[in-house]
């Protein structure tokens, strides 16, 4: 594989960089309604019942323009499973003024973009911000609303491709158990059937079914439309109605779904027989929906569960090696949804003991409460992902389609305002009441008597709960940055620290004093990697799993509460670190990245279960086409000789160099390769230049590197294609 040698300060720019704005006041246009506006976004309606929400960035130099429609595969009648997600790709295929829109997409710098879910589905697109290119948006969104072509032969082209994603799901044994189990889960309603639908439906609907199926539901009475980022709030509203206020309001009323799942009146089971070389369990529990007040509290509850390491089925099932992994979370939906847990089992363990210790460490609950230690924990990471999340105009854009299908935009607030009052008796109280053994559904991939029923409420009365909402006020204003080379060459600050240590930095004012870092180790060469390409990996793999100061989870715990996300990993050839905090913890976060990297402990427990879950990992990929398909593609396109740094393992020689490895090997590496002499660091973001230098140059500068670097290169040859069977 090639890798890049210098760090692009650019790319990191406009990569990692969370924008800033200041808001806007909600402005008036003659026969647009202003409905509301919270933390910044503001709520429109036009006469033909579009909904309009405007989320001003100015320090973004980006738009974001996303439009919801609230269908998805809940919507579908019988014969109808995957109508929803095949309408999604024939959007693409063109409409009366817009004939081609990958091609225009790719000529206004986006992509095709769109997802389809259980209750909605959505188009969005990113460009440079230009009156020219947010024109060019609207135009192509409400002409594809009602002038989409539909026609047969689109259908028939692309059936092709929705067949591969069909059968791409159906090569994965756990996604395809997960499908069974809700289907077991629901007997009535459609949140039983996968988006994706049933293979007769997908390739027998007629043509005109899918017609009527857009004519009924893709209408502005039935979307909504946001517009996020470095756009002028009163201009874009009129640019809005110019487009598509003329589209006129249905006369047809869309009919309310009646269909409520009746209470499960005992466990059920499913049992999946398919190739594949790693076992799994899944376990399901029916829970309210999303808006429900109760649903803060599930959530927490269902990380508390499957969070690793913490997670009390981490340390029930990995820790003990009963599980490769775990993981778990629940169904944000807008009618009630379920919590899932699953874990995946190597062939050499008991399958039936992974499913008795899951089921049992759920059941638990009622005799062993969650702390307050578990409780806050969850919060702080929670509340850090959302905070995170909100500092991000574009992404906060894309979320709101989730919050808005759940029937109102502003809940992505009301949760987080949940999450934060959210007490220990809230999460044992809904625990309890939810996560009962007749509520669940359990799902086995191979190789009760008594009722105790949990009443499912239904749709809480949405206008009531909004009624008085406010929110917070917006968040700190950030600066309007130019992304021109130009600029971003004039404000980099370039400075080398003794020792060799390269430094890139940009001081600017951001949206939520958000600050961002990347710092790049290279080391080694061709001749002293020989043979280190899989020591190398694990190496960079274990960093993060403790340090000689810090364990896996207080790493965890301090990120949590310096309000900062850290990733370190790497490979043979160098190790990467990135960093996203606000202003006043940047230091300490850096300090804690240095500790990381200068004096990593190699825990025996974490690098044994490490160890499982790569050999799991790699198992499972064995008898995955994709993977197979991809590792030939690697090794053909990489025809180094065994032992090369930039050699490719097969799958089993893979396996059989995890299994020789020990922690002393790593320690060995370790000491032998990791130093900060060939180094590059670039900082992006509101932080004091003094400060970051002074803390960087006390952590690494005088960290040398034990071995002389030059770059592993992988130089332009000719490869011949193959067939291979």
């Amino acid at each position: 594989m090639k890798r890049a040698r210098s760090l692009s300060v650019t790319l990191l720019l406009l990569l990692s960089l969370l924008p800033a704005h200041a808001a806007q006041a909600p402005v008036a246009l003659p026969g647009v309604e202003r409905i509301t506006s919270v933390e910044g976004i503001n709520e429109y309606r036009l006469p033909n019942g579009l909904r309009v929400l405007l989320f001003p960035d100015p320090s973004k130099p980006t738009v974001t323009v996303n439009i919801t429609y609230l269908v998805g595969s809940k919507h579908e009648n019988y014969g109808e499973t995957g109508m929803a997600h095949l309408l999604e790709h024939l959007l693409f295929k063109g409409s009366t003024k817009h004939t081609n829109v990958p091609k225009e997409l790719q000529d206004h710098g986006s992509r095709p973009n769109g997802t389809t879910w259980f209750d909605r589905t959505n188009y969005f697109e990113t460009f440079q911000a230009s009156d020219a290119n947010l024109e060019w948006a609207l135009d192509l969104e409400a002409d594809r609303m009602v002038n989409s072509f539909v026609a047969k032969k689109d259908l028939d082209s692309e059936m092709t491709v929705v067949r591969n994603e069909y059968e791409s799901g159906e090569n994965s044994p756990m996604n395809v158990l997960q499908e069974r189990v809700m289907s077991a889960a629901y007997l009535w309603h459609n949140y039983g059937k996968s988006t994706i639908g049933a293979r007769s439906d997908i390739e027998n609907v007629p043509i005109d079914r899918l017609q009527a199926f857009y004519r009924n539901y893709y209408q502005p009475d039935n979307a909504i439309l946001l517009v996020a980022g470095k756009i002028d709030e009163g201009k874009t509203l009129g640019l809005i109605n110019r487009y598509f206020g003329g589209i006129p309001r249905p006369q047809r009323v869309l009919q309310a779904n009646y269909t409520t799942e009746p209470v499960q009146d005992g466990e059920r089971s499913v049992t999946l027989r398919r190739v594949g070389d790693v076992q799994g369990v899944v376990a399901a529990y029916h829970i309210p929906a999303g808006s429900h007040p109760d649903f803060a509290a599930l959530d927490m509850a269902a990380e508390i569960l499957a969070d690793s390491p913490s997670g009390r089925l981490y340390k029930a099932l990995v820790e003990t090696k009963k599980a490769a992994t775990v993981s778990g979370g629940t169904y944000q939906l807008r009618e009630p949804g379920l919590a899932i847990f699953d874990a995946s089992v190597r062939k050499e363990s008991s399958l039936q003991d992974a499913r008795d210790t899951l089921l049992a460490t759920v059941d638990a609950i009622a005799s062993t409460p969650f702390t307050a230690e578990e409780v806050e924990r969850a919060r702080a990471r929670m509340l850090k992902n959302i905070e995170l999340l909100l500092n991000s105009s574009d992404r906060v854009g894309l979320q709101i389609s989730e919050w808005a299908a759940l029937g109102d935009w502003r809940l992505l607030f009301m949760n987080r305002d949940r999450l934060r009052k959210v007490t220990v008796e809230d999460v044992q109280r809904v625990a309890r009441n939810y996560f009962k053994p007749d509520n669940r559904t359990v799902g086995l991939f191979i190789p009760t008597d008594k009722p105790d029923r949990a009443e499912i409420p239904g749709a809480v009365d949405l206008a009531t709960m909004m009624k008085d909402y406010k929110g917070d006020p917006a968040v700190s204003l950030g600066e309007a940055f130019d992304p021109s080379p130009e600029n971003i060459d004039n404000r980099t600050q370039r400075v080398t620290l003794p020792g060799g240590m390269k430094l890139a930095l940009i001081p600017k004012e951001t949206r939520g004093d958000v600050v961002s870092a990347s710092l790049r180790l290279e080391f080694g060469d061709e001749n002293s990697l020989n043979e280190k390409a899989i020591v190398g990996r694990l190496t960079g793999q274990m960093l993060m799993r403790g340090s000689t100061q810090h364990t896996r989870q207080q790493i965890q715990d301090e990120l949590d509460k310096l309000k900062a996300r850290l990733n370190i990993g790497g490979g043979a050839t160098g190790v990467t670190a990135t960093v996203e905090t606000v202003h006043e913890n940047l230091p300490k976060v850096l300090a804690l990245a240095a500790e990381i990297l200068r004096q990593p402990a190699f825990p025996a427990t974490e690098f044994e279960s490490l160890r499982q879950q790569t050999i799991a990992s790699i198992e499972q990929q064995k008898s995955e086409p994709d993977a197979i398909a991809m590792q030939a593609f690697q090794r053909q396109m990489n025809p180094y000789p065994k032992g090369d740094v930039r050699y490719v393992a097969t799958f089993d020689e893979q396996i059989a160099e995890l299994r020789a490895l020990t922690t002393d090997d790593l320690k060995k590496f370790h000491t032998e390769f990791y130093g900060a002499s060939n180094s590059e660091l670039a900082i992006v973001g509101d932080f004091d230049t003094e400060e970051a230098q002074k803390a960087v140059g006390t952590q690494l500068a005088g960290w040398k590197s034990p071995k002389p670097y030059t770059q592993v290169k992988n130089p332009y040859r000719r490869i011949d294609a193959v067939n291979q069977s």
